[in-house]
């Protein structure tokens, strides 16, 4: 891969950014975006008529995630390798990312020296996501799914209530229970996911994908 140009398809819905890596890119004297798309259902005709090397997508798309785009690009260019780009710092992205196949997760804090450096890396088919980032990983679900396990399902109904922003004595009415009764789940709630605040909960429930 390093003896011709890395062609880059790009499937970023937010164009400035589309527009950044593509100018990024294309100053490189290895690279060359080949094309540029914003959304899933794009994605899989762009790898087969572009027959790109490196699809570089933005892991939440409008229409869906690289999780969906994924398969249905392998299917029409089998050799293309994927990196997940994101604003998200969590699990759950990197989880998508490793099991949909991709060879990378960047995060959009990264300096552009990181994203080229990575195309590069992984266009010569290596990787980013290495043994023991795997290994924590995997750690880190089994972790979570013991944490979501632990959970009743009133528990979780408080959790989601909490989510949209209702306060406890709302929650309360909505589920037919009394405030109490509200307050004692939320902090079963604090002692099951290590948290001490409803925002702190909130976050750490987003974490375990127990909430959208």
């Amino acid at each position: 891969m390093t003896d011709k140009t890395i062609r880059v398809l790009i499937i970023e819905d937010h164009q400035i950014v589309a527009d950044g890596l593509t100018a990024l890119l294309n100053d490189q004297r290895d690279m060359t975006v080949v094309g540029n798309v914003g959304s899933v259902a794009e994605s899989a005709p762009a790898a087969s008529e572009l027959s790109p090397d490196v699809v570089l997508v933005d892991f939440r798309l409008n229409d869906g995630t690289d999780a969906d785009a994924a398969p249905a690009i392998r299917r029409v260019n089998p050799s293309a390798r994927h990196i997940f780009l994101t604003r998200e710092d969590s699990d759950v992205a990197r989880f998508a990312a490793l099991e949909s196949g991709a060879s990378g997760f960047i995060h959009k804090s990264k300096a552009a020296s990181e994203v080229v450096d990575a195309i590069r890396k992984v266009a010569s088919g290596g990787t980013l996501i290495t043994p023991t980032a795997i290994a924590a990983l995997l750690n880190r679900r089994r972790e979570s799914e013991s944490q979501r396990e632990s959970l009743t399902a009133r528990e979780k109904e408080v959790l989601r209530l909490m989510a949209e922003g209702l306060p406890s004595r709302e929650i309360a009415t909505k589920l037919g229970i009394s405030y109490a009764t509200v307050r004692t789940h939320i902090r079963s709630l604090g002692a099951k996911l290590g948290v001490h605040s409803k925002v702190q909960a909130i976050v750490k429930a987003r974490e375990l994908a127990l909430i959208d």
